[in-house]
């Protein structure tokens, strides 16, 4: 049944991160510049993979498609948010919910994809070194690209499926500053029990056997480093410092919000805008610009531009 037969909302209000107006000043001030440090920090990183030679191996491919991905997730939220920081009366669409859910779902589970296929390359890389590039060619990255994506649109289109026929008859209040999924199910005039554990089964799954087998390759890695050359593992595991920080960091907010999806805190406003807003920026801060070859490529860039004469 379509929602235009048994749904009488044609809009949500977003209640938002606080109603005081100078806390809201401030909010503005520290999320305006996160979302820009964020869109800069992946949109230089891509540019800086596809503009230097020295950067065509498949952990930079990779690398360069999980910046995009964050510069879409940067986007599919953030720019209203702060646009709303300046309206009394936050709303959205039905149909711009809806897309907000579509796409947050969309991004996210590509990006826990392509994190397990980075987390294979660092095995292949580190535990398999001879046959590296024989493994991990072209063709593999972009069907891990592609499998990603399809993985990530394919999660949220099964949420999109029963959400957009829920009947939503009066209440349309959603106490967050975007449209976040469990909490616009809750305002269906229905017994939401099914759906919630649908919503737990669907993303718990594809998150708990994304972080599972990124926890196990990197034991493997992890064991395999430490009988390897001093100077060897000590490049090896600063490479795979910096994935497991991303990852923890990526995936215990979300963990977290699946094993309690229905029951809010007051703290799950500030994983909410930790996994919206701060998450993209974990890949400038963490995987790039702490990877010498990236930064060793930043300052040619830089001087390429800057100082043209001196090249």
């Amino acid at each position: 049944m379509a929602h235009s037969n048994e749904s009488t909302v044609s809009e949500f209000v977003l209640l938002g991160l606080s109603k005081s107006w100078g806390l809201q000043l401030l909010l503005f001030t520290i999320f305006s510049a996160i979302y820009v440090a964020s869109v800069l920090g992946n949109v230089m990183i891509i540019a800086i993979i596809f503009s230097d030679s020295h950067l065509n191996s498949p952990m930079y491919f990779l690398l360069s498609n999980l910046s995009f991905i964050d510069v879409c997730q940067s986007n599919f939220a953030t720019p209203k948010m702060l646009a709303d920081f300046f309206v009394e009366r936050k709303t959205i669409s039905f149909e711009g919910c809806m897309t907000q859910i579509f796409l947050l779902h969309s991004f996210v589970g590509s990006e826990m994809m392509l994190l397990v296929a980075m987390g294979y390359d660092r095995f292949v890389a580190i535990c398999k070194p001879l046959h590296y590039n024989l493994i991990m060619n072209r063709r593999l990255c972009i069907m891990f690209v592609s499998i990603s994506w399809a993985v990530g649109i394919l999660h949220s289109v099964s949420h999109l499926a029963f959400t957009v026929n829920l009947p939503f008859c009066g209440p349309n209040e959603v106490d967050s500053f975007f449209c976040d999924l469990p909490l616009v199910i809750k305002l269906a005039c229905m017994d939401t029990y099914r759906m919630e554990i649908l919503t737990l089964a669907n993303s718990g799954l594809i998150s708990l056997s994304c972080f599972l087998a990124l926890i196990v390759s990197y034991i493997i890695i992890f064991v395999t480093v430490r009988h390897q050359s001093s100077s060897g593992s000590s490049k090896a595991l600063s490479t795979l410092t910096a994935h497991i920080t991303v990852v923890i960091l990526f995936f215990g907010p979300c963990i977290y919000f699946y094993i309690w999806p229905f029951s809010r805190l007051s703290v799950d406003k500030f994983l909410s805008v930790f996994y919206t807003i701060c998450t993209p920026l974990l890949n400038p801060v963490i995987y790039s610009l702490r990877n010498e070859d990236v930064k060793s490529a930043l300052r040619k860039l830089r001087n390429r531009h800057v100082n043209p004469g001196k090249n």
